[in-house]
């Protein structure tokens, strides 16, 4: 990690975070609206990170990170979330502030200081969102979740993962109620694409799909 240039590591998370959305590769187009450069950017940077033996791609095809690269994204992955969850929990950022700031922090903290960090928080495995943090060699806690969409009418469940993508909609989420580890229960769900009427802590909303795709629950 130490020859690897802040750009470089901000397209190896990318392109992890991408894969772990798809069950797969990525393209140039999905890294170029992700990262808002151009796709000639994206080919440039490709072409240099194949070159560190850091991810594959063959004209045409996915783009993929190979084992190396893999580590190295994990460990920035792992940065970023410990810093999230440091930012939270002990310095009172609110949950939609801290994705901005560990971005900014995750490409200059030592080893030394994520260690202390982990320390400090106990170990965690989970972020402020419920995105699972990378241990020190790279697992991950397997966690079985599915999205509030796929809930049937009457079916109760536990919040997971909320997108930590969208801070306005972290904000609104958050009024709501909708944080990982809350129980909701779907009370209806409208025709032709509607809202859903959901049940929140013993309070009724009416949401938007768009927020509910956004939001993971387990079923217990």
């Amino acid at each position: 990690m130490d020859k690897l240039s802040q750009p470089m590591e901000d397209y190896l998370k990318t392109i992890y975070l991408l894969q772990a959305d798809s069950d797969g590769g990525t393209s140039t187009n999905a890294l170029a609206d992700a990262l808002s450069v151009t796709p000639a950017s994206v080919t440039s940077m490709i072409k240099r990170l194949v070159d560190l033996k850091l991810v594959r791609h063959t004209p045409y095809q996915a783009i993929a990170l190979t084992k190396t690269g893999e580590k190295v994204a994990l460990e920035i992955v792992r940065h970023h979330r410990l810093l999230e969850l440091y930012l939270y929990e002990a310095l009172g950022y609110e949950w939609d502030k801290v994705h901005a700031e560990a971005d900014e922090l995750e490409h200059v903290i030592s080893e030394e200081f994520e260690e202390r960090i982990a320390a400090k928080l106990g170990n965690p495995l989970i972020d402020p969102h419920g995105d699972p943090i990378p241990t020190k060699d790279g697992a991950l806690v397997a966690i079985k979740q599915q999205s509030l969409l796929d809930l049937e009418i009457g079916q109760s469940a536990r919040i997971t993962r909320v997108s930590d993508r969208d801070p306005e909609m972290l904000r609104y989420a958050a009024r709501l109620g909708l944080r990982p580890s809350t129980r909701v229960k779907i009370i209806q769900v409208e025709p032709f694409g509607g809202s859903l009427q959901i049940k929140v802590g013993g309070v009724e909303h009416s949401i938007g799909r768009e927020l509910a795709a956004q939001i993971f629950v387990a079923v217990e």
